[in-house]
C-alpha cells in the first residue's frame, strides 16, 4: 500500500510517470547512502584489531553487494500494479523498496504477495480487481495496459477502467526481437507461474514446445529460489547450464536484471577447466561416449597408470643393494587408495609409502643400531636418487584427464584393455590418433577423469594452502567472534587479497569440487547419460530445475522420453510440468511445424499458439537445387527490409551444415546464417529455411529450425517439401 501523499493515484501514463518518478527518486537515495557508507568504511583503512578488521571487511561487501544489486535493477524497476478488491494498491517490481518511514513503495514481484499478478485469472481473481502492465524504457513510461479481472467490483468501486492496447503479453510477444531475451515478468501466466513456485526438494522437469517460455520460466524459477531460500543458496550458488556460448549471451541480463547475481552460467564445456575449442563428434561416436558404461572405461585407464612392474627391480644406494619389490608396489597402492583421495593427490602417499619400504632394506642392512638421524639421511638419499625416482613413478603415473583420454583412445593396447567389455566395433569406433581434436562428447569424459585424478600435485598444494586458510580463518573468528557477520571464507578472502572482492559465483566457477544448491538446465533433452553424472556430481542434494522439449532433441545421446533418463538418475525424485501454450510463435507456424512433426514421428508436445499473425508462413520452389542459395538470401534480404519498415528485427537463415558456409559468404550484413542445432534456444523475427528436406536428415533438427522465428517463416526448396509441411503448403 502506497502513502497517498507520494503516489498519484488515478489512469493514464502521467500518473504512472510520477509514481515511476518516486521509485527511482528513492532508488537513488538508497544507492547514494550506500556509496557514502562504503567511502566511510574503506577510509578507514586496514587498521585496528582482527575483529575490527573483519567487522569492516563485512561491512564494505555488504554494499558493495547492495550498490551491485541496485545498479543491476535500474531497467524496468517496476512493471506492474495491483488494486486489490479490499481498496490497496501494490506496485509489483524487480525488488521491494520502502520509503524513510517503512512504508512499502515497491513489491518484490517473487514476494508472496504479488503471486496474484501471475496467478490471477478472471475465473479465479484472487482478490484482484484490476491488473495494470507498466511498459517502460529506462525511466520513462510508455504504455499502460489494464487487466479487468473483476468487473462488477471495479464497477462498484467507481474506478471503472478501460484496457489499452493489444494486452501486456500479446504487446510483449509481437515487439521485434533485439538478440537478448526479453524477460517475462510482466507477461508470466498461471501455467508458468506454477513452475516457478514449485518447492526447491527434488527434481522437477519442464516439458513445453517450442516457444511456451521454458528458458524464461527457468531463469526466473531460479531468481524465486535464491529469493526464498536465501541462507540454503547464498552459500552454495545456483548453477544454471546452457547448451552454448551465443545462447549464454541471449540470456545473460535476466538474472540480474530481476536483482540477482549469485549464479553461475556456464555450457558444459566451461565446468571442465583448461579446455580449449571443441568439434562435433559424428553421431555413432558421440552415442557410444554418451553412455553410462564408459565411466568404467575412464575408470579403468586410471587403475592402469597404477601399474605393477614385471619383475622385482634392483638399485644401489652407496654401494648397498635395495630392491624395489613387486609385492610392496601392490601393498603400498592398496594402502594408498584405502584414503580415498583421487589418483593425483593419492600418489604422494603411495610414493611415501614406497621410500619408507625401501628405506627399512638399507636400514636393516646397516643393523638395528641405525639411529633415527640415520634413517632420514637414508629416505633423502632414495628421494634424490633419479633411477629410484624413475621407477616410483611409474608404478603411479601423475597425469592430467586430457593426457589420460588422449592415450586411451589413442593407444590401441591402452584401449582394448580398458574397454574390454566394449566390442571390437565398438572400440573401433573409439579409437583415433593421437593430436585428433577434443570432441563435445569428450566433455563429459574429461570431467569424469578429473573427478578420478584429482589435481596434480602443485595445484593440490595450492588447494592445501587455501584449506590453511580458511582453518586459520576460524580460528581468528573463534577467538575475536564473528557474531555470524563475517564467515571464515570471507575474512580467507580478505587476508588472501584485501582489495578483492569475491562473490559465490566467482569461488564456485574457480573451484571444480564445488557442489550447488540447486542447478538448472535448459536443453536438458540433449544431455548424455555421462554428462548427466557430470551434473549430479556438482548438485549432491539432487535439487534441479530441468527444462526441454524431447522433440528437439538433436543428440544422438539425448533423452527421447523423460522416465528413461530420470528415473536411473533420480529414482523417485523428480516430478514432470508441462507447459502447452506458445506464447512466441504464429498459430500458422506452430501448425506447420508439429504438422511436419507428426508426420516424423517426433514425440511433440500438443501446443496452442497465442498468436494470429497474417501470412506468417510462406514457400518458394525454386527451379534448381543450385538455386537454392540465391533465393534463401534474397528472401532474407526482403524480409529484413520489411522489418525495417516497422523499425527493425533479426532475420536468420538455417541451413544444413554444407550449405552454411555458401549461404554465409553472401548473405546480407545483420542476417544471421547458422544450423539448426546452432540456432536451438535463439529467436528471430524472420527465418529462412534453405532447402528443408536437407535440413531434415535430423526430423529434430528440422523441426527446431521451423520453430525460431516470431513472425515470418519461409521454406526455400527445390521440388518437393518434406512430409507434413507438404500437405500445409
Amino acid at each position: 500500500m502506497h502513502d497517498e501523499s507520494t503516489v498519484t493515484a488515478g489512469p493514464g501514463l502521467e500518473a504512472e510517470q510520477g509514481v515511476v518518478d518516486t521509485l527511482y527518486s528513492r532508488l537513488d537515495a538508497i544507492r547514494d547512502e550506500a556509496n557514502v557508507r562504503l567511502v566511510e568504511v574503506r577510509r578507514s583503512g586496514p587498521s585496528g584489531s582482527p575483529q575490527n578488521r573483519s567487522e569492516r571487511d563485512a561491512f564494505a561487501t555488504l554494499y558493495e553487494d547492495r550498490i551491485a544489486q541496485l545498479d543491476a535493477v535500474e531497467d524496468r524497476l517496476c512493471f506492474g500494479r495491483l488494486d486489490m478488491a479490499v481498496g490497496e494498491r501494490l506496485y509489483v517490481g524487480r525488488i521491494g523498496l520502502s520509503d524513510e518511514d517503512h512504508v512499502p513503495l515497491l513489491t518484490d514481484w517473487r514476494a508472496p504477495a504479488a503471486t496474484p499478478f501471475y496467478a490471477a485469472t478472471a475465473a479465479h481473481p484472487s482478490g484482484v480487481v484490476n491488473r495494470r502492465h507498466l511498459t517502460t524504457r529506462g525511466r520513462k513510461v510508455m504504455a499502460v495496459e489494464d487487466d479487468v479481472l473483476d468487473v462488477e467490483a471495479l464497477r462498484a468501486s467507481g474506478q471503472e477502467e478501460s484496457l489499452a492496447g493489444e494486452g501486456a503479453l500479446l504487446a510483449a510477444l509481437d515487439a521485434r526481437r533485439t538478440g537478448r531475451m526479453g524477460d517475462i515478468v510482466a507477461t508470466i501466466q498461471s501455467e508458468q507461474d506454477a513452475v516457478i513456485r514449485a518447492p526447491l526438494q527434488g527434481a522437477l522437469v519442464v516439458q513445453g514446445g517450442p516457444g511456451t517460455g521454458k528458458t524464461a520460466v527457468a531463469l526466473h524459477r531460479a531468481a524465486y529460489l535464491l529469493y526464498h531460500h536465501r541462507e540454503l543458496l547464498e552459500r552454495r550458488g545456483v548453477l544454471l547450464i546452457g547448451p552454448s556460448a551465443s545462447f549464454l549471451r541471449y540470456i545473460d541480463h535476466v538474472l540480474p536484471s530481476l536483482g540477482e547475481t549469485g549464479a553461475v552460467s556456464t555450457t558444459l564445456a566451461g565446468l571442465v577447466r583448461g579446455i580449449g575449442p571443441t568439434v562435433r563428434e559424428s553421431d555413432d561416436v558421440a552415442l557410444l561416449k554418451g553412455r553410462a558404461d564408459m565411466a568404467g572405461v575412464i575408470r579403468a585407464a586410471v587403475r592402469e597408470r597404477q601399474r605393477v612392474p614385471r619383475k622385482d627391480q634392483e638399485f644401489r644406494i652407496d654401494g648397498r643393494p635395495v630392491v624395489l619389490k613387486r609385492s610392496d608396489v601392490r601393498e603400498a597402492q592398496s594402502r594408498a587408495r584405502r584414503d580415498g583421495k583421487p589418483h593425483n593427490e593419492a600418489r604422494a602417499a603411495f610414493a611415501k609409502d614406497m621410500i619408507t619400504r625401501l628405506a627399512r632394506q638399507v636400514a636393516d642392512y646397516l643393523g638395528p643400531e641405525t639411529e633415527e638421524e640415520d634413517r632420514k639421511e637414508i629416505a633423502r638419499d632414495l628421494r634424490d636418487d633419479r633411477d629410484i625416482r624413475i621407477a616410483i613413478n611409474l608404478c603411479w603415473l601423475p597425469v592430467t584427464p586430457v593426457a589420460l583420454l588422449r592415450d586411451v583412445l589413442s593407444k590401441r593396447h591402452l584401449l582394448d584393455a580398458c574397454a574390454s567389455r566394449l566390442s571390437v566395433d565398438e572400440r573401433d569406433l573409439l579409437f583415433r590418433s593421437a593430436d585428433a581434436p577434443l570432441t563435445d562428447a569428450d566433455i563429459p569424459l574429461l570431467d569424469e577423469a578429473a573427478e578420478l585424478l584429482g589435481e596434480l600435485p602443485q595445484a593440490a598444494a595450492r588447494k592445501d594452502d587455501r584449506k590453511a586458510e580458511l582453518r586459520y580463518a576460524k580460528e581468528v573468528l573463534e577467538i575475536v567472534g564473528g557474531n555470524g557477520v563475517v564467515t571464515a571464507e570471507m575474512l580467507a578472502d580478505r587476508m588472501q587479497a584485501p582489495t578483492l572482492q569475491r562473490s559465490v559465483a566467482e569461488r564456485a566457477s574457480e573451484d571444480r569440487s564445488w557442489t550447488y544448491g540447486h542447478v538448472v538446465v535448459d536443453e536438458a533433452q540433449e544431455l548424455s547419460p555421462m554428462a548427466w553424472r557430470m551434473l549430479l556430481r556438482r548438485c549432491p542434494s539432487r535439487s534441479f530445475t530441468i527444462v526441454g522439449d524431447v522433440a528437439q532433441t538433436s543428440s544422438p545421446a539425448g533423452t527421447r522420453w523423460w522416465p528413461e533418463t530420470m528415473d536411473p538418475q533420480f529414482q523417485a525424485g523428480w516430478n514432470l510440468r508441462e507447459l502447452t501454450v506458445s506464447y512466441r510463435i504464429p498459430a500458422a507456424v506452430a501448425e506447420a511445424a508439429q504438422s511436419f512433426a507428426r508426420a516424423a514421428g517426433l514425440p511433440v508436445s500438443e501446443i496452442s499458439a497465442a498468436r494470429e499473425v497474417d501470412d506468417a508462413v510462406s514457400a518458394i520452389s525454386v527451379p534448381h537445387a543450385a538455386d537454392v542459395v540465391e533465393r534463401a538470401v534474397l528472401a532474407a534480404a526482403g524480409e529484413a527490409a520489411a522489418l525495417e519498415e516497422r523499425g527493425g528485427g533479426l532475420v536468420a537463415i538455417i541451413a544444413s551444415a554444407e550449405m552454411v558456409t555458401a549461404l554465409a559468404a553472401v548473405a546480407p550484413e545483420g542476417v544471421e546464417v547458422l544450423t539448426a542445432r546452432d540456432a536451438k534456444g535463439l529467436e528471430y523475427d524472420a527465418v529462412v529455411v534453405a532447402d528443408p528436406a536437407a535440413v531434415a536428415h535430423v526430423p529434430q533438427d528440422l523441426y527446431v529450425a521451423l520453430t525460431r522465428p516470431t513472425r515470418r517463416l519461409v521454406l526455400v526448396h527445390s521440388g518437393r517439401l518434406p512430409e507434413g509441411l507438404a500437405a500445409e503448403h
